[in-house]
């Protein structure tokens, strides 16, 4: 044994070894205050540590872990600058739902008020970091005694798993406290970081059983998930508005202000739920609007079940393409800002509108608000409070829920063989006349179907345009590729044209909307599924966290960076043009050779500039015989419009 090694295992060792059931990589940056964790991880047999260059990045790699797997994305950060760093990130985590548990060093009990390096205590005159992270976390906890770490573990964990993050601060003394197994102390007590004279009896030993505490929801502190149901008025089954219709699984009646544990199956789906999706008539058309729910949830399944059964369109939220087969002939595209025009059209017309795990925020419901106040069914089903009224609800597990409805309809009364349970009139009748109501169209995009594309001004600027770029990505992308999309014009434009590749996954980061968060959530992604990730993003987002790339060339991940290069915010000049004169611009900036710099810093990595599409589609061909990370800079227009429905209903400057 080293003589550096502890002579038993630590409150750290604890920590790591109870992390590792839930995951299979750390993602952090160390420091002072949490390098013991470090020294335990180092000691784990199968937990994989992965040092990011900044702790955005690191956060956005636990995230894009986590919703790449459903598992549990977990990121450490020292004290001071190094925890600050965590805030941004853990921002998009909290609003998009992210399971992600994040371990905060700090400085040692015993020098908190008495001039601690990066002193957050909160004591007069510091900062308080549990102030600070509890208002961005679903759960957050100071750790200040070593017994108290296996409860604190457990409803951490419990905390993330039902919507987090989650977030743990560590002082120095309680990682470094010895534990023994139901025994005495064990070798040196010594601690680094006490104030010198430090008795040994006041040196923390830890006792605990190897078995692992399950954390309790109690009518005090319920998960934050399960906390009280929604309070606004909706219609019942009849069409009344008053007290909401919302029954929790097992169709125990929630009222405001109580809590219920939820059961993990569903003995019966809400009445009220049943009957509306009973009540649609022979030849009454369905419509499913999925949202992220569903992929946190590993639901994907379920859905199919429920779209088969029902045969209904399926329309998905910007956040949720991944969720239901983009070239299934039932799929009809993308709603909300970035999402199809004659969407609304669909919904209005339907005769029931399911919303699977799609509260519908004003980024996916953009412009769906008149078509739904039209629906005469409008039934949700998730754990998260709806954002739009809708007729029925039914909240808990989305997959028990799904499950439940499935069989209902599996079980609805034979109907006259010659008409589908929901069959669809050729054509309906709308404020532009009659159209086609073909709810089969195919490949969204590439059909002139129900779902036609925005129809975006053209460009006449330098570079390859939007439209041809993407449509060159979904060419060169296999089958089971991941992709993650920063914000922005770019963003927009993938989110619009691109078809998700079959079994693959698509992550965009629309709760706070950070720019940058593609570049470590691209990494976390592929190191959780083990394959091909495929991050596309703007020169903006590049200069932002784009040095990530070092973390992927570090470490081999099998990332495809795409930058699309328009020196520019260019949605932003976009704003400028569309909503202001255009006289002006604060968001152009001089041209970046970003493709050469890359090539020069790492000489090691295959990077390629494309200023044309033929050769951009060379680079993405040669990406796919490279096994570790591989660069291509796409130069585009900074004036070109994106497929973004704000900026196509005003007038151009």
């Amino acid at each position: 044994m080293s003589e550096n090694q502890p002579a038993a295992p630590t409150v750290a060792d604890l920590i790591i070894d109870r992390v590792a059931a839930h995951t299979d990589h750390l993602f952090g940056v160390g420091g002072a205050n949490i390098e013991d964790l470090y020294d335990a991880l180092h000691r784990h047999p199968t937990l994989t540590g992965i040092i990011a260059k900044h702790e955005f990045g690191a956060a956005t790699m636990a995230d894009g872990y986590a919703r790449a797997t459903a598992r549990l994305g977990v990121v450490a950060a020292t004290s001071g600058g190094g925890a600050m760093n965590l805030l941004s990130a853990l921002t998009e985590s909290f609003d998009s739902r992210v399971p992600l548990l994040a371990l905060v060093g700090q400085p040692p009990t015993a020098l908190e008020g008495r001039g601690a390096f990066q002193d957050t205590s909160g004591l007069p005159g510091r900062l308080d970091a549990e102030h600070i992270f509890t208002a961005v976390s679903r759960y957050c906890a100071k750790v200040t005694s070593p017994h108290d770490i296996p409860e604190e573990l457990d409803r951490a964990i419990a905390a993330a798993y039902a919507g987090g993050p989650a977030v743990l601060l560590l002082p120095k003394d309680v990682q470094t406290a010895l534990f023994a197994d139901g025994g005495g102390p064990e070798g040196d007590l010594s601690l680094p970081g006490w104030s010198p004279g430090t008795d040994a009896d006041q040196v923390p030993v830890m006792r605990c059983s190897t078995r692992t505490a399950v954390l309790e929801s109690d009518s005090a502190s319920p998960p934050p998930s399960t906390v009280g149901p929604s309070t606004r008025p909706v219609a019942s089954a009849a069409g009344a508005v008053g007290r909401p219709e919302r029954l929790d699984e097992g169709g125990a009646s929630a009222l405001p202000g109580e809590h219920s544990a939820l059961p993990d199956a569903v003995d019966a789906l809400s009445v009220v739920v049943a009957e509306l999706v009973g009540a649609v008539p022979a030849g009454g058309r369905v419509v499913v609007i999925a949202g992220p729910e569903v992929g946190a949830a590993d639901a994907r399944t379920e859905l199919a079940d429920v779209v088969r059964l029902s045969r209904a369109s399926v329309l998905v939220t910007p956040d949720a393409k991944d969720v239901y087969s983009n070239r299934d002939p039932r799929f009809a595209g993308v709603v909300g800002v970035m999402g199809h025009p004659r969407a609304p059209e669909l919904i209005a017309a339907a005769e029931l509108c399911l919303l699977v795990g799609a509260p519908l925020s004003m980024t996916a419901r953009a412009g769906l608000d008149a078509a739904l106040a039209a629906c005469p069914r409008v039934v949700y089903l998730g754990s998260e409070e709806p954002f739009v009224p809708v007729h029925a609800e039914a909240r808990g597990s989305l997959a028990a829920l799904l499950r439940d409805l499935a069989a209902s309809l599996a079980a609805w009364p034979a109907r006259d063989p010659g008409v589908p349970a929901h069959s669809w009139p050729e054509s309906i009748e709308t404020d532009s006349g009659t159209v086609n109501a073909d709810p089969l169209p195919g490949r969204y995009g590439m059909t002139k179907g129900w779902l036609p594309e925005l129809v975006v001004p053209p460009a006449s600027g330098p570079g390859v345009r939007y439209r041809e770029a993407v449509a060159a990505l979904e060419a060169g992308l296999e089958p089971g590729t991941d992709v993650v999309a920063d914000a922005g014009n770019t963003g927009a434009a993938v989110v619009h044209w691109l078809p998700v590749p079959e079994g693959g996954r698509f992550l965009i980061a629309l709760g706070m909307g950070g720019m940058g968060y593609s570049f470590g959530a691209g990494i976390g992604c592929a190191l959780g599924r083990g394959g091909r990730t495929v991050v596309i993003a703007g020169d903006g987002a590049y200069f932002m966290h784009g040095h990530e790339l070092h973390t992927a060339v570090e470490y081999q991940v099998p990332v495809t960076f795409v930058v699309f290069n328009n020196n520019a915010h260019a949605m932003c000049v976009t704003r400028e043009q569309v909503f202001y004169s255009g006289e002006y611009s604060f968001n152009r900036f001089r041209a970046a050779e970003i493709g050469a710099g890359v090539g020069a810093m790492f000489p090691e990595l295959p990077a390629w500039t494309a200023r044309t599409l033929g050769e951009f589609e060379h680079a993405l061909d040669k990406t796919r015989a490279i096994p570790g990370p591989a660069f291509i800079e796409l130069q585009c227009d900074p004036d070109e419009i994106p497929p973004f429905a704000p900026f196509l209903k005003e007038p151009l400057a």
